[in-house]
């Protein structure tokens, strides 16, 4: 039945997200027919549905202060200037993860340092504790790519020795947990994203999480306030913003009323989302476990992570048979992502394209990406449709060893 299976081809969108609900389409559709989608078009004490999304992501995240804008990039830009980054600053952040986190560094004028990966495709805690030290850095943007936690205990304790202010890039552990502590809740600030792949969906757009006022108060001034901040959902008390109001730029970037009416409804359902990804997830992986020549990130128990998508790797794996494994998965519909290229490829990219950042030597990321692929799970697909790209790839994997993997 599986040598069947696998002779047929996946018809399966990678990009296809599931329709927005009916209730989000009627909230988008009332602030429309208002008029009033600028997030501090209100009267008297309304709050606006941007307002609302703060207060309800702040209560879901078990977070003081929530702050709605632009996109998780510019969350992420606006938070290290908040903490306090300067000009030139090194910033140590994973040397697995995308584009706009290399990017919210330098736009916020600060340099990337490069930590290496381990194969479980988390940051080497080890490299870390070198470079902190190497760099005299103050700050860690920590990117949980892929919905990939690190050790969070034993990185407390490196971020307690050498004092760094994290901030916690989440745009994929949105719902995720390490010891039962929501991801982004262990620095100063988290960052989330709401763009389409993302666990909740608005096209673009980003929340901002922190317990501490005063940056949470110049977090909401940078993202465009002007003197309206007092209409924010969940912000630090007005006293708070006395001086910082007057010593904040505006850097316009705040969320509409439009992208958080459609958000909201969707807040409602991510945990039950949560459980349909994972077992989307569960049913990949258990079937490419099966497969020899496949190593797959071990997930600790301390973890609990939301797997909307996969990643594994084909240790031994030369450059022109990671193009003809694509090839072969393309030809039987399963899109795979490759972190190896030479060249960027859509959203998909290394540390070698970032040409804007000094480059940096990294070794063990290097190795570790050259076989790393990826795939997307949308919650479009049904189980039938994972077990089958699942034993797809797992076809497109045994002619790779034939004649020698590095061939």
């Amino acid at each position: 039945e599986r040598n069947r299976m696998t002779k047929q081809i996946f018809t399966g969108n990678f990009t296809q997200q599931e329709p927005i609900s009916e209730d989000a389409i009627a909230a988008a559709t009332k602030v429309m027919q208002s008029g009033r989608l600028n997030r501090y078009n209100t009267q008297g004490d309304e709050l606006s549905e941007a307002s609302l999304l703060e207060q309800e992501y702040a209560a879901y995240q078990g977070s003081r202060y929530c702050l709605a804008c632009a996109s998780g990039g510019y969350a992420l830009s606006i938070a290290l200037r908040a903490a306090g980054l300067t000009a030139g600053e090194p910033v140590l952040t994973n040397s697995f993860t995308l584009a706009p986190v290399p990017g919210a560094i330098v736009n916020a004028g600060g340099k990337p340092v490069f930590v290496e990966i381990t194969e479980d495709l988390v940051i080497d805690l080890n490299d870390l504790e070198t470079k902190a030290f190497a760099s005299g850095a103050r700050f860690l943007l920590l990117s949980h790519m892929r919905g990939h936690i690190v050790d969070m205990d034993r990185l407390a304790r490196i971020v307690e020795a050498r004092n760094l202010i994290v901030i916690e890039d989440c745009a994929h552990t949105m719902g995720a947990k390490w010891r039962g502590h929501k991801s982004g809740n262990f620095g100063l600030a988290a960052c989330f994203s709401t763009q389409t792949y993302k666990h909740i969906n608005s096209g673009e757009g980003g929340i901002l999480t922190s317990d501490n006022p005063e940056f949470m108060a110049r977090t909401i001034i940078l993202s465009g306030s002007y003197m309206l901040y007092e209409r924010h959902g969940a912000m630090p008390a007005v006293d708070v913003f006395t001086d910082i109001r007057l010593e904040t730029p505006n850097c316009s970037g705040r969320m509409d009323n439009l992208r958080a009416a459609i958000l909201r409804p969707q807040l409602k359902s991510l945990e039950a989302n949560i459980e349909r990804w994972n077992d989307r997830y569960r049913t990949v992986e258990r079937r490419l476990r099966e497969v020899d020549a496949l190593h797959l990130p071990v997930r600790p128990p301390e973890e609990y992570y939301v797997g909307s998508s996969m990643q594994f790797r084909v240790p031994g794996l030369s450059a022109s048979k990671a193009v003809e494994f694509i090839t072969a998965n393309n030809r039987r519909g399963v899109e795979l992502k490759w972190f190896g290229a030479d060249e960027p490829v859509a959203f998909t990219s290394n540390h070698k394209s970032w040409r804007y950042v000094e480059s940096q030597s990294l070794p063990k990321t290097d190795l570790i990406l050259s076989t790393l692929f990826d795939l997307r799970l949308p919650l479009t697909f049904s189980l039938e449709d994972c077990a089958l790209l699942a034993d797809i790839i797992a076809a497109c994997t045994q002619p790779l060893f034939l004649n020698g993997a590095s061939a």
